[in-house]
């Protein structure tokens, strides 16, 4: 059927929503706070490089280990491909309602855009959300594709990206002595720079914009054409097929979801084990450590994902911890609100704006903070959404991609 047609989408109703996308969603969105609260609270160089700034002996280094095995690259996967599963959803739903669907989603991964910048240059460098409009706007054009091609196409994308970095390490012997220099000191910069930043970062906000604004360019015209494009892709088409397959849903077989935990368990944490002890054989070395120690866990972060999903839909099935499964369903429905209130609280923590205690907080402390946090967005999505249809976020996002202000109170 045609796509141009008569009456406009409207938002899914409440009824409609489909509970495993929202329970995996809030899972995810509370998952990326483990390692997205060292860029909150430490230099750039510490994510990437841990061993450039604060301890890393005892918990500490337990804390790293456990975020760097269990939560990197695993949530932003799982958060990446129901993005994907999203935009499946939304096609899907239009198409059988005989609806067009492609100026709505063109509005929404426009605005997306907007609100990304906004979050990255006056808030923080690390945003998603300008990777997720830009990936957004090419994945669409595949929203008809069969399971098959999805996945296909998924790992074409992925491959793209690994074969890219891999091709960078390698052809890093011809570049020239001042930007191998440069690249260095980047991502692992002297003492003195990073006191710079610990001291701008606990300033005024003008002195804080300084780095986050370099920071911000450098990952939009570097970091996301040359990676965060490829793999999101990759990600977000793997996730259509997902959810086109009923393991999103829920839906799958048991014995799919068995087996995606054992690749998960038995490949993927072995892989980033590996990748790990690769890195500190050599000592954190710059190159081979980004461009190609970093390959295992681009390859074992996804089977790692599957694993996780694999575990909540399985819990779902068994009717298991059906309170949390409630609050992590909450945490989902508002997962745009609480990735941006999570930003929030960590300028207030770390900042010159609020506590100013960038740099001071081990990675004990902000293990704690992580956990202070997810108690609080479990506890306040609820009840937020026992009063409001939808989280102030995704109020305005719709608002403003519908071209109408949607009901924000529940009628009492």
């Amino acid at each position: 059927m045609s796509e141009s047609t008569t009456s406009p989408l409207t938002p899914v109703r409440t009824p409609d929503r489909i509970d495993a996308l929202d329970l995996l969603r809030g899972f995810a969105v509370l998952g990326i706070l483990v390692m997205n609260i060292q860029s909150y609270g430490m230099p750039g160089s510490a994510y990437f490089f841990p061993t450039s700034f604060g301890d890393m002996g005892g918990l500490n280094g337990l804390v790293w280990w456990i975020g760097d095995l269990l939560f990197e690259s695993k949530f932003i996967t799982i958060f990446s491909m129901l993005f994907g599963a999203g935009i499946a959803l939304m096609s899907d739903r239009a198409r059988a309602s005989g609806r067009g669907f492609a100026g709505l989603h063109y509005r929404r991964m426009g605005w997306l855009l907007v609100i990304g910048l906004i979050h990255a240059y006056l808030l923080w460098s690390g945003d998603i959300l300008v990777s997720y409009a830009v990936c957004g706007l090419v994945v669409f054009l595949f929203r008809r594709s069969s399971p098959r091609k999805l996945v296909i196409w998924g790992l074409v994308f992925l491959l793209i990206g690994s074969t890219m970095s891999c091709l960078s390490g390698w052809s890093s012997r011809q570049w020239p002595p001042e930007v191998l220099s440069e690249m260095k000191e980047n991502f692992f910069p002297p003492a003195p720079k990073i006191a710079e930043e610990v001291a701008d970062m606990q300033g005024g906000f003008a002195a804080q914009s300084k780095h986050r604004v370099a920071a911000s360019a450098f990952m939009h015209a570097t970091v996301l054409p040359w990676y965060m494009l490829w793999r999101g892709l990759g990600v977000m088409l793997l996730g259509m097929a997902l959810y086109r397959t009923g393991v999103l849903t829920g839906e799958a077989h048991v014995r799919t979801y068995r087996l995606f935990i054992v690749l998960g368990l038995a490949v993927g944490l072995p892989l980033t084990v590996w990748g790990n002890m690769r890195t500190l054989a050599i000592d954190w070395d710059v190159i081979p450590s980004f461009f190609h120690m970093g390959q295992y866990s681009y390859w074992g972060s996804i089977l790692m994902a599957l694993g996780w999903i694999s575990v909540w839909m399985l819990l779902q099935r068994s009717g298991a911890v059906e309170g949390l499964r409630t609050r992590l369903r909450a945490v989902g429905r508002m997962a745009l609100t609480n990735y941006l209130m999570q930003t929030v609280l960590g300028v207030l923590i770390f900042t010159g704006t609020g506590l100013g205690l960038f740099g001071r907080v081990p990675r004990i402390g902000q293990a704690g903070l992580v956990v202070l946090i997810w108690a609080l967005q479990l506890a306040w999505s609820p009840w937020w959404l026992a009063r409001f249809r939808f989280g102030p976020a995704e109020w305005l996002w719709r608002s403003l991609s519908y071209r109408s202000r949607q009901p924000f109170r529940r009628s009492a």
